[in-house]
């Protein structure tokens, strides 16, 4: 096999919510991680950020109002933190893992700005849950200091709302290539990217929450990668999820997977964006990529073909 180039997006679970949990989750993340290039992958890693940029943002709000003197942090900058923060971990724990193996390759994390349009319909419609809970009153009290958007989120309180706008570019795109075509490991576009938007010179921070799984696909559209590898909790894409008569899917044709998306077989919060992000990939590239949606666990089977969800044009 020649040195076939993947983007692998990993969910979640890959990653704690506490420094400690995910310091030992991280572990399980780098052996699955160079499994794949001990098999004679070019991985690209990219990662979510939810958890992580909540309880940044939330920490410098709750410092920043409970008079300890510290400065309110843009949303923007706590993306940037996260990203910083989770990759420092993975490579720390990927290096480990290529240490032990006496395998050569160089782990970097590309702190990584991703463009959107300031027009996007998402600037108009927050979406995106960040932070934590608060009561009506707690939340009214926010909106008259800071103009921020809440919304009731399931009976459990209010909570903060981001935008959420399509990529356009990224902006670091020629420096991970480069880090990539000298065979570097390098882990980019965390939490999505951080949101900047163009200026007549430069760019500039926007408070948003990009889609990582987009994300991904855009950076493997971009880097002309073979397959985008989205890694999840579950083994394979289910319909009927949950139910007596769920079904595991080992494919998915793009026309397959509109139809399942218009019987509502997908969770909004959870596995439709990673199919949509999936379908977009493979219907955009001109050179045969396909994409796969499997858990962490068994990504080495699944780009074996043994197991996962492949989609396919």
């Amino acid at each position: 096999m020649g040195s076939k180039k993947i983007v692998i997006a990993l969910g979640g679970n890959a990653l704690g919510n506490t420094p400690e949990e995910q310091l030992g989750l991280v572990k399980n993340t780098a052996k699955s991680i160079v499994d794949l290039v001990a098999d004679g992958y070019q991985v690209i890693v990219a990662h979510g950020n939810g958890p992580q940029v909540g309880v940044i943002n939330l920490a410098m709000e709750y410092s920043a109002n409970n008079g300890a003197g510290t400065p309110s942090m843009p949303f923007p900058e706590c993306g940037a933190m996260s990203q910083g923060y989770i990759g420092y971990h993975l490579q720390q724990a990927i290096e480990g893992e290529l240490e032990s193996r006496k395998m050569g390759q160089k782990v970097a994390t590309v702190v990584t700005q991703v463009e959107v349009d300031k027009n996007d319909p998402g600037f108009k419609n927050p979406t995106k849950p960040i932070g934590s809970f608060y009561s009506k009153e707690e939340a009214d009290k926010i909106v008259a200091e800071k103009g921020y958007t809440f919304v009731e989120d399931a009976g459990r309180g209010y909570r903060r709302v981001v935008p959420s706008p399509i990529p356009v570019k990224i902006v670091e795109l020629d420096v991970i290539k480069s880090l990539v075509e000298q065979g570097h490991i390098v882990i980019a576009c965390g939490g999505g990217g951080i949101p900047v938007v163009k200026k007549e010179v430069g760019y500039e921070g926007v408070a948003a929450v990009i889609d990582k799984d987009r994300s991904s696909a855009k950076l493997a559209l971009d880097l002309g990668a073979d397959s985008l590898v989205i890694l999840t909790a579950v083994e394979k894409v289910c319909v009927n999820f949950n139910k007596p008569n769920q079904e595991a899917l080992s494919e998915l044709t793009l026309e397959e997977a509109e139809k399942h998306i218009a019987d509502g077989q997908f969770a909004k919060g959870s596995m439709l964006p990673k199919v949509e992000a999936c379908m977009g990939y493979v219907k955009e590239n001109a050179f045969g990529g396909t994409a796969l949606i499997t858990s962490l666990e068994k990504a080495k089977e699944a780009l074996r073909g043994e197991t996962g969800t492949i989609i396919k044009k």
